[in-house]
């Protein structure tokens, strides 16, 4: 008789997880959890599926979907020790005050005109942003309203959708007021950055002839590019067939275009503007284009966003060509810039701040007292989550509580979770004040 083989013990399921789960989520000699990894805020959005896979061994990471910071969760106020935002949510002093572990700000974009960097600064936290992002986005876009303007596309195509027959010659060319040929046309580039020299480069091969005023650049940049240098605005506008504007927004050139430097632009000027909403006055912009003073306008950026036609100064202007602020996008250029963001935060996070820091943009107001803690080489298996521990200390608790709300006397439909465990970064948190706490796994990890 075959005697039985003895059975193989059963392996516990704590040992075979063991092996693949993630080192922060093990516990350390003495049975010690290690502590939580640092909260990451993506401010005014909600899809976080390419900022994850960068992010997701060192943070954990929550969206807000906010408009303002009063719609923050108090989590976020309380513990997030890094943020992301995009341009639909501006922080004040007053709203970087409310945050009470905040350390850098990663604006996914260019323009920071949404953040009191100074404040920020004198509050320890490192604003940071992304400044070679869809430059050629922004230049082709720039061009394409250029092209508009002087050929008149866009009137064309909104004629023959509203059913309109152009059929002979009067009425193509009475459609057509306004058409002008671009060879020999003079092109005036106001900031010339990356965005402002993409253009000048494109505007070049259809026989434009390029100026440019930046006060900011050193003499020689014409000669290497070719084109036509202007030392005073007032020069730039005078001798300009079409103005485009590229430059930063500032409390220095708030209404840069108002009505008395259109005044000073050639008549029946076009003006495209592709950087930032403030650089014109749009009221002035409104009369112009009234007047005739202005042949033609396409801006991508207004002054209050979302912009509308029905309300507004702009609102019966003639000649205008809108967008709404989607310059800057591709599929290409939206990746990018989010992985760009996320990196900045990921080097933050596991290195030193500024000293980690690419794009920081407020190292000059950075309190020069501030002690940045310096952390310790990482532990070659967290891949940067004893760094986090180490320097932003362990939370105040292992649980995320969720105040309970009053009872509800209207007919709303909140679902309350009292008590969730802190995620892994396998997850991604909402965040927002106005709704529960829900839980959704990002698709960017992988099954």
């Amino acid at each position: 008789m075959e005697k039985k083989k003895p059975k193989r013990p059963r392996m516990s399921v704590d040992r075979i997880v063991e092996g693949i789960r993630h080192p922060a989520q093990t516990a350390v000699a003495g049975g010690n959890p290690l502590p939580a990894r640092p909260l990451v805020a993506l401010l005014d959005g909600r899809d976080c599926s390419v900022e994850m896979p960068i992010l997701k061994d060192v943070a954990t990471v929550a969206f807000c979907d906010a408009q303002s910071t009063h719609e923050i969760h108090d989590k976020v106020l309380n513990e997030a020790v890094g943020a992301m935002m995009y341009h639909a949510i501006t922080l004040t002093r007053e709203d970087l005050e409310k945050f009470k572990a905040l350390r850098i700000i990663v604006r996914i974009g260019v323009g920071y005109d949404n953040i009191d960097i100074k404040a920020a600064g004198e509050l320890g936290v490192a604003v940071c942003n992304v400044p070679g992002f869809a430059v050629e986005e922004v230049a082709d876009s720039t061009i394409s309203l250029i092209l508009n303007l002087y050929r008149r596309t866009h009137w064309y195509a909104e004629m023959v959708k509203q059913g309109k027959k152009l059929t002979g010659c009067e009425q193509i060319a009475e459609g057509g007021t306004g058409a002008t040929r671009i060879r020999g046309e003079a092109l005036g580039i106001i900031g010339l950055g990356r965005i402002g020299t993409a253009v000048a480069q494109r505007a070049k091969v259809f026989g434009f002839n390029i100026l440019f005023y930046d006060p900011y650049l050193p003499d020689g940049v014409e000669k290497s590019l070719g084109i036509t240098r202007v030392y005073t605005l007032q020069d730039l506008l005078f001798q300009s067939d079409c103005v485009t504007l590229h430059c930063t927004l500032n409390e220095h050139n708030h209404h840069l275009i108002n009505e008395f430097t259109i005044k000073q632009m050639r008549q029946g000027a076009f003006l495209v503007n592709t950087a930032r909403g403030g650089l014109i006055d749009e009221n002035a912009l409104a009369k112009a284009l009234e007047e005739g003073r202005i042949r033609a306008a396409a801006l991508d950026v207004h002054e209050t966003e979302p912009f509308s036609y029905s309300s507004g100064p702009l609102k019966n202007a003639p000649n205008l060509l809108c967008t709404p602020h989607s310059a800057w996008f591709s599929e290409q250029s939206n990746n990018e810039v989010r992985e760009s963001a996320a990196g900045e935060i990921r080097r933050a996070i596991t290195g030193r701040i500024p000293h980690s820091l690419r794009n920081c943009v407020n190292k000059e107001y950075l309190m020069p007292g501030t002690n940045w803690p310096e952390a310790p080489p990482p532990h070659p298996e967290l891949n940067g989550s004893a760094v986090a521990a180490y320097r932003y200390g362990p939370p105040q608790a292992t649980h995320v509580v969720v105040p309970q709300p009053a009872p509800q006397t209207s007919a709303e439909n909140h679902t309350i979770v009292s008590q969730v465990p802190l995620l892994s970064a396998s997850a991604v948190v909402n965040m927002n004040s106005e709704t529960a706490m829900s839980i959704t796994t990002s698709k960017a990890e992988g099954d």
